[in-house]
């Protein structure tokens, strides 16, 4: 017990100080604000800036995997640049501290969400009245992204055909499949189709991610590496380096991410069409020999 209340005050230390990070960010922002454009807002002002930077909620109803985009673009100045760098090393530390203690005193986790708000009556009035009382642990430690060095361009488009793929053998999937209701029709149907597979061959199991916002940056001179363009995922503000307060040229991507996918089916495709086991969305490789 001793230990976890120390993880425990760890991790209260580490979101005192990333808040004291964030609000001496939005201070330096708010003396001097640069060029600001946000997705889908007539203005990205220091009230939107806020809300950004200190969203940690759940929404009710809301995924826990998911998390809340705030997409925009800042011009920084090299002082708002530090403000950054520091309240990203706060969130790294506080990212941490966390993980030590889902690893030593995981039952922890429920009480932190409901307590650590509560060291900051700002950030609980902020959202009170909208019954928003749970932490959203990601939404808390996820880094604000950084241009590496001023940009010409910026161009924003929608991502939304990304997944994640979990390699998982037959005896794995069997078990998966025998933890849900084994005597439902559709159930039993999967178990005796993984029954007619070979027991050494891969399977995948699909996970579709949500949307997300892709920026490509185009650098006004090449970096030391070489390298005259990056992309990134935007789920935060973007903060440009600028020696004149401006942001470098950049598109207006739609509001919301298109529906359907838009890109053409990759022809080296290694994953049958079909689900194998729809329950679990697993899929059969092409060809199983080269997996």
């Amino acid at each position: 017990m001793e230990a976890q209340y120390r993880l425990l005050a760890e991790l209260e230390a580490a979101f005192d100080h990333m808040i004291e990070r964030i609000e001496a960010l939005l201070d330096v922002y708010a003396a001097n604000p640069g060029a600001a454009w946000a997705l889908n807002r007539p203005r990205a002002d220091g009230d939107w800036l806020r809300r950004a930077l200190c969203d940690f909620w759940y929404q009710d109803g809301q995924d826990g995997r998911a998390t809340h985009s705030y997409i925009g673009l800042i011009a920084a100045d090299q002082k708002l640049l530090d403000e950054v760098a520091r309240v990203n090393a706060a969130k790294a530390a506080f990212a941490d501290v966390l993980a030590q203690i889902r690893q030593q005193a995981a039952k922890l986790i429920p009480e932190i969400k409901a307590v650590l708000p509560f060291r900051h009556p700002v950030l609980h009035d902020h959202l009170r009245g909208q019954g928003l009382a749970r932490l959203h642990l990601k939404q808390c430690w996820r880094h604000l992204p950084v241009a590496d060095a001023p940009l010409s361009r910026v161009r924003l488009a929608w991502y939304s055909s990304g997944r994640s793929i979990k390699r998982l053998s037959v005896r794995e999937a069997e078990q998966k499949l025998l933890a849900l209701d084994n005597e439902a029709p559709h159930v039993r149907l999967q178990l005796k189709r993984l029954a007619g597979i070979p027991d050494g061959e891969p399977l995948a199991q699909v996970q579709r991610q949500a949307p997300l916002m892709r920026a490509n940056l185009f650098f006004e001179q090449a970096l030391a590496d070489g390298r005259q363009r990056r992309a990134m995922n935007l789920p935060l503000p973007l903060f440009i380096p600028t020696l004149d307060g401006k942001l470098p040229s950049h598109n207006q991507p739609t509001p919301e991410p298109p529906k359907g996918r838009k890109r053409a089916r990759r022809s080296d495709e290694r994953l049958e069409d079909e689900a194998f086991l729809p329950s679990l969305r697993v899929y059969r490789y092409r060809d199983p020999r080269r997996q």
